[in-house]
């Protein structure tokens, strides 16, 4: 078993393989900090795929040499858990001086890259290195999707294999499947809600919020629904806060502009108030999603999470990332953005989710053979032969392109 460190954790790791947020006990220590939960899912699904001793954090920002000396003499590699990396906003800090230093393998572990909503992909010079020496490290580089190995090609970095999220693996089942039941039979319905939304990649703020809106006043409708937060600080104070705490946030929220207009009304508040969920350990999302029947939404992890544990999952697509999930995995997605109303009954089409069925067991043998040819101990079945790295392909549109 391997000694690994990990490059942005985010979480402590508690009974070897699980991650909450830290200091979740002490809730109204963070109530008032945003962080999203989801990034907490990809570390614990990561640990729960590789076989391992223990675990530490690589800092970047404090590291010194005799840090870097006891990395090289007492650990076998690092990974970098996955997560939207590839941005023009992204800071390093001193991540290139820190990986010129060591001399471990450092794994990418499905990383990814964002397009905005317009133009060229603009990375800093800094980023660019960062990717290479990460690259130049090992075997491969894991990315999430096929713009992400665009965007790496364009870096000139050939290595790249497409290995999608631990997290629809978390469950290590090679033979996951989804089989619909009846719609009649559906009760439980979770909606993931992501209100927070950056016009740097949602191309029409109106348009998202008002269709967000219409989704989880429709779902109320025809089932009990819970919603599923991930980390803004008024649904946070809604699902675990005091009762002064409730009334800030929605308070919050009535004072927030896009939210007032264009997302807030009185159905809403009432939803809000009484079906909120939110968790800082994220095993309580797994219990949770358990219980579900389908749930669908704009989180890309949340979603992700019901797949995992066969519950039925459809996504709501509004950015290049969650485009990129839905065709790695094939997931039955519709677009925020496009000119048909949504209607449960059209998705709701075994043949939707056998595509996704062929498209995750296809993944799953990626992740296992990339793994593998990285040398990293893992408890992913490994696939009778392993599949070739994919050449990277050429970037076709142009806002896909990076500088």
């Amino acid at each position: 078993m391997a000694r690994i460190l990990v490059m942005s954790p985010s979480g402590e790791v508690y009974d070897h393989d699980n991650v909450r947020w830290y200091e979740h006990a002490r809730l109204q220590s963070h109530i008032d900090h945003y962080h999203n939960i989801g990034d907490a899912f990809v570390f614990d699904s990561s640990l729960k795929l590789l076989d391992f001793e223990t675990i530490e954090e690589l800092p970047i920002t404090s590291v010194d040499q005799a840090q870097i000396d006891r990395f090289n003499a007492e650990f076998d590699y690092v990974f970098l858990r996955g997560s939207n990396y590839v941005h023009a906003q992204m800071d390093w800090s001193r991540t290139a001086e820190v990986l010129r230093r060591l001399k471990l393998p450092v794994i990418a572990f499905g990383i990814g890259a964002q397009a905005p909503v317009s133009g060229r992909l603009e990375l800093s010079e800094d980023s660019k290195t960062v990717l290479r020496l990460i690259a130049d490290s090992t075997a491969s580089l894991g990315v999430r999707g096929t713009y992400s190995a665009e965007v790496m090609n364009g870096l000139g970095i050939r290595n790249v294999r497409i290995i999608g999220c631990p997290t629809a693996f978390r469950s290590n089942r090679p033979d996951l499947a989804i089989r619909l039941p009846a719609l009649d039979a559906v009760k439980q319905v979770g909606v993931t809600l992501r209100r927070e939304v950056s016009k740097l990649y949602a191309k029409d703020i109106k348009r998202y919020l008002t269709f967000h809106r219409d989704l989880v006043k429709a779902m109320a409708e025809r089932f009990e629904v819970t919603l599923m937060s991930q980390g803004e600080v008024e649904e946070k104070k809604l699902a675990l806060g005091t009762p002064e705490q409730k009334l800030e946030g929605m308070a919050a929220l009535r004072e927030n502009g896009w939210a007032a207009e264009w997302y807030l009304d009185e159905r809403m508040e009432g939803l809000y108030r009484d079906r909120m969920f939110y968790s800082d350990v994220v095993a309580d999302y797994e219990q949770l999603v358990r219980k579900l029947d389908l749930v669908l939404g704009y989180r890309l992890h949340g979603n992700l999470m019901a797949l995992a544990n066969g519950t039925p999952a459809i996504y709501f697509t509004y950015d290049s990332r969650t485009v990129e999930f839905a065709e790695t995995f094939q997931i039955p997605s519709v677009d925020v953005f496009g000119d048909t109303p949504f209607s449960l009954e059209d998705y709701w089409d075994q043949a939707r989710f056998d595509r996704f069925n062929a498209a995750y067991a296809r993944v799953y043998g990626a992740m296992s053979a990339f793994l593998s040819e990285n040398r990293i101990p893992h408890k992913m079945v490994q696939p009778q032969a392993a599949a070739p790295v994919p050449p990277a392909p050429t970037a076709k549109e142009p806002e896909r392109k990076v500088a």
